[in-house]
């Protein structure tokens, strides 16, 4: 496996060095922001995936309530369950595994940026006076991120970044599948701490673009509306559930009973009044 790992790893990371010259040699920008300007290129080439990803999302918001019906119907047998759900998604062209694929997408991109950091020194071949630094909070990407104490200022907008991302990643997901993607990020900064602060740079920048693509996304798509119940109204004929027994017209509303004796009205009859004739 390693004969063919480390190849691999060898050929992405020549290609995230030759990308991260090009944005700091040919467009002359700091180091850091190499980095983010190769985050945001990454994030371009993903956007087709993107768009599938959210259509995909809001198919499944769609037949939520189906799917719902479905788990509820065949919960006592799993496997039946488990070929229902895939039935359903063939009819309706849901691809569950759509929103995965731009986060499996950059993986590559993550692996390869840490190796390119971590052997810095060897490729890019920095002076003395070379700048590593990024807005004065981070002076050198290519240390561990708690090396500094704005290191620590970056792993919180880390987290406050990754949790702001999942709210829109995750919109169909049920309570505690968001809860638990909502403690992830926690449990996962003190492993990033240990990473060179540049990478955390770069999962900071695709947190904040995935943020402020669901910003745009929730303006420019319409949200699916939810079914308007019935409006009934005084002249609205009541709905006949099948106990009346009018089998030639089952909408045609019962008949009223009759009232019975007690409940008829009484008849007040009039006095005649008699008649005198005049003499």
């Amino acid at each position: 496996m390693t004969l063919f790992t480390v190849p691999i790893i060898s050929q992405l990371e020549t290609v995230m060095q030759h990308v991260l010259n090009f944005f700091h040699t040919n467009l002359d920008l700091p180091w850091a922001w190499a980095i983010v300007g190769t985050t945001v290129v990454v994030r371009m080439l993903l956007v087709p995936l993107t768009i599938k990803q959210i259509h995909s999302m809001q198919n499944l918001q769609r037949f939520a309530p189906q799917m719902k019906e479905l788990q509820k119907k065949y919960k006592h047998d799993k496997q039946k369950q488990n070929e229902e759900l895939m039935k359903f998604y063939r009819e309706n062209q849901i691809n569950p595994a759509a929103s995965c694929l731009p986060m499996l997408l950059q993986l590559p991109v993550f692996i390869s940026l840490y190796y390119t950091l971590k052997h810095f020194d060897s490729w890019a071949n920095p002076g003395p006076h070379t700048n590593l630094s990024f807005v004065h909070i981070v002076p050198d990407i290519t240390v561990p991120t708690t090396s500094f104490w704005g290191g620590y200022v970056l792993l919180v907008v880390y987290v406050a970044s990754q949790m702001a991302s999942t709210l829109f990643m995750a919109p169909t997901a049920d309570k505690t599948q968001r809860t638990l993607f909502m403690i992830m990020p926690l449990v996962f900064v003190f492993v990033i701490a240990r990473f060179p602060a540049g990478l955390v740079l770069y999962w900071v920048t695709t947190n904040l673009w995935t943020v402020g693509q669901g910003l745009i996304t929730r303006r420019l798509v319409a949200r699916t509306p939810a079914p308007a119940p019935e409006r009934r109204t005084s002249r609205t004929p009541p709905k006949d559930d099948g106990s009346s027994g009018n089998g030639a017209n089952p909408e045609a509303p019962a008949p009223k009973p009759a009232p019975s004796a007690s409940q008829q009205p009484r008849q007040v009859r009039r006095k005649k009044k008699k008649r005198t004739s005049r003499r």
